[in-house]
């Protein structure tokens, strides 16, 4: 009996997959919401004075000038830059310099004693810096310390450091327990294992805890308000709320100083939002 070749079966086509209409409405929605005050406020800071107030809020300028830019920087805007700058980058150094090494002993120690610590730590996120403001400004006042950017710089960084070691130890927990035997049986000792293994494998953490660290530095109010006083202490801040004062009738220059102000804080998202969404996602080490 000849066998009869059997023809082959055409493949069964996959179900195409249609998008989420829902989902896109919502994502369209959201993306008008954002960029619509932020197409106002360039919009509005390109704007003359005497056109500021009348006419389309949404239109965009007839007449667009950069001369509100420049009455800005020449109003002392780089100076508050400057200063907010050095104490975004020194709150950043702390964090990273004291809670990297937290972080390391808590989750490498089991004892008692780090674990109490590592809980101290954690109590920080549950006190509001209001709740402190009045001792802290009396304990910088007797350090000598009042109107200096130091004075800034340190309380910042102790409210960033609980978060900054919550963020660490999930992150420093991925990294495989082999890696660290493997690196025992070489002779390393702990800190040898900190610097060439942990650190290197929590790199995301390490990323997030410093952008997260970087923006409350920048975006810090009641401490430049409470604990200085000069304006050459003056952070950015506290600088835009006293133009509220200064250009209180001049709306686009008001505005403008607010795109200067931002235009860091979004370069510096654009170049690290992925470390920062993987490290608060809990991937550190993976």
């Amino acid at each position: 009996m000849s066998a009869h070749p059997t023809a082959a079966r055409p493949a069964a086509r996959r179900p195409r997959r249609l998008g989420n209409p829902l989902a896109g409405a919502g994502a369209l929605v959201w993306l008008v919401v954002v960029l619509l005050p932020l197409y106002t406020l360039i919009s509005s800071s390109l704007t003359r004075q005497d056109q500021a107030l009348s006419g389309n809020p949404l239109a965009p300028p007839a007449d667009p000038t950069l001369d509100n830019y420049g009455f800005v920087l020449d109003s002392g805007f780089l100076t508050l830059m400057g200063n907010t700058a050095v104490v975004a980058v020194a709150t950043v150094a702390l964090v990273l310099v004291l809670s990297v090494p937290v972080a390391y002993v808590a989750v490498r120690t089991r004892s008692a004693a780090s674990m109490a610590v590592f809980r101290t730590f954690l109590l920080g996120v549950a006190i509001p810096a209001q709740a402190v403001v009045v001792p802290l400004y009396l304990l910088i006042a007797k350090m000598g310390m009042y109107d200096t950017l130091l004075a800034v710089i340190l309380p910042t960084a102790a409210f960033a450091m609980p978060v900054a070691v919550l963020v660490l130890t999930s992150a420093m927990r991925d990294i495989s327990e082999e890696l660290y035997e493997a690196m025992a049986l070489d002779g390393a000792r702990p800190l040898r294992m900190l610097w060439q293994l942990t650190v290197p494998m929590s790199r995301a953490g390490i990323s997030t805890v410093g952008i997260f660290s970087a923006l409350q530095a920048w975006n810090g109010f009641l401490f430049p308000l409470i604990l200085t006083q000069s304006e050459e202490q003056r952070v950015l801040t506290l600088g835009l709320f006293t133009f509220m004062g200064q250009f209180g009738l001049n709306v686009p220059a008001l505005l403008a100083a607010v795109v200067l102000s931002v235009v860091p804080v979004f370069t510096v998202y654009l170049f690290a939002r992925r470390a920062l969404t993987n490290g608060l996602m809990g991937v550190g080490g993976k």
